[in-house]
């Protein structure tokens, strides 16, 4: 099935690296006039040499305020990918204030700044759009030491939900992919121990952990049209983990 995005503008957040690198990468290749967003000066310096034309837009999420300017800049977005993303390991007994609104910040709040521009821009266009939130499997499983994370992912697939369903009636399509552990930078240095991840790896029924590329693959078929009636859902990119 073959998915182009020209003349589109997507936005895709978190987009330095791994995931969303892989998707800003992809959406480009597609024809799409692509804006790259990240916290990191020289992972966008990279990206834009590597995909010369491609526009990157450099800012902390965390800062609501100045995100919000630096969206309202880039003007009207097509599609947006909402793929900026922390997680840090405590247990629940030892989970400070801290670091629950550090990743708050990030993983809820953010995208909920950041989608209300691109949205509100959406609807006075009135052609509609697509945003796709990247959640994780851990929004609806318990995963040990991982509570901040769990706990935020879970929000956002709320999130999504209400987007979903107030936004329909503009046309506009909100949905999340939760991919299972993925071996990017994050998900090596949390489950590179074999023994740790080979309890997980067990209950996949294919055997194995995600890839890149099964995420990027996922988000571009939601974005594109040949999902226009797909709305308001969490696709699992498990390898059937949730059968088990």
């Amino acid at each position: 099935m073959d998915i182009r995005f020209d003349g589109k503008r997507p936005l895709v957040t978190g987009a330095g690296k791994s995931i969303g690198k892989g998707i800003a990468e992809a959406l480009f290749a597609g024809g799409a006039e692509t804006y790259a967003l990240s916290r990191t000066h020289e992972d966008l310096d990279k990206l834009e040499a590597e995909n010369p034309g491609m526009h990157t837009v450099c800012v902390d999420l965390s800062d609501w305020a100045t995100a919000r300017k630096a969206v309202e800049q880039i003007g009207s977005v097509d599609l947006l990918v909402n793929n900026a993303g922390i997680n840090e390991l405590s247990p629940f007994l030892e989970t400070e204030e801290s670091q629950l609104n550090k990743i708050l910040d990030i993983n809820v709040k953010a995208v909920i700044n950041v989608s209300q521009v691109v949205a509100k821009r959406m609807i006075d266009r009135g052609n509609g759009g697509a945003i796709v939130h990247i959640s994780s499997r851990a929004s609806q499983e318990a995963v040990e030491n991982h509570l901040s994370y769990c706990a935020t992912k879970g929000a956002l697939d709320q999130v999504m939900r209400v987007m979903a369903l107030e936004l329909g009636p503009h046309q506009i399509r909100v949905n999340c992919v939760n991919p299972i552990i993925v071996m990017t930078r994050m998900g090596t240095g949390i489950w590179s121990d074999p023994v740790k991840s080979r309890s997980v790896i067990s209950r996949i029924p294919q055997g194995k952990c995600a890839e890149v590329k099964n995420v990027v693959h996922s988000v571009l078929y939601l974005l594109s049209d040949k999902a226009d009636m797909i709305n308001g859902v969490t696709l699992m990119v498990d390898g059937g983990k949730a059968i088990t």
